[in-house]
């Protein structure tokens, strides 16, 4: 009597088990080897060097540059520092309506104006002087105030 599909495919399907086994258990045993546990912990540390390269030597002890607190400077630099006050002349401004805008001498930029900014009443092509915000839609003028009442 001949012997049925069923077990030639329960024997198959061992030996495919077996060897998923085997392959898992010869899988493990290789990341058991190349496993980085155990290592101390100077093989661990990375270093940055003075270019902000990460290197695995440590810097020359020679080398090193002692800074005392008092000496540190925490400020803008000298060059950085700009005046935040800008000249321009009043492009348009509605009086009903408070608002308008300054077209700044420097960048040629229209800048939004509220009437709660001015100090005096505005009107087309004044002098004025004044500071800039941001401002929800864009830069606003603030503080503007005429240019010839300024002494």
């Amino acid at each position: 009597m001949a012997k049925s599909k069923e077990t030639f495919n329960k024997k198959d399907k061992e030996q495919r088990r077996r060897k998923n086994k085997q392959d898992k258990e010869q899988k493990k045993e290789e990341r058991k080897a190349n496993s980085k546990k155990g290592k101390s912990l100077d093989e661990m540390l990375a270093y940055v060097d003075e270019n902000g390269n990460i290197s695995d030597t440590p810097p020359d002890p020679r080398n090193k540059k002692i800074f005392k607190a008092e000496d540190m400077q925490i400020k803008v630099p000298e060059g950085n520092q700009r005046d935040y006050t800008r000249t321009g002349t009043v492009h348009f401004f509605d009086e009903e309506k408070g608002f308008g805008f300054i077209l700044d001498d420097n960048t040629k930029e229209r800048i939004f104006v509220h009437s709660t900014n001015v100090e005096e009443p505005l009107k087309a092509a004044d002098k004025v002087i004044f500071e800039v915000e941001a401002g929800n839609r864009g830069p606003s003028a603030v503080n503007v105030k005429k240019a010839a009442s300024i002494k």
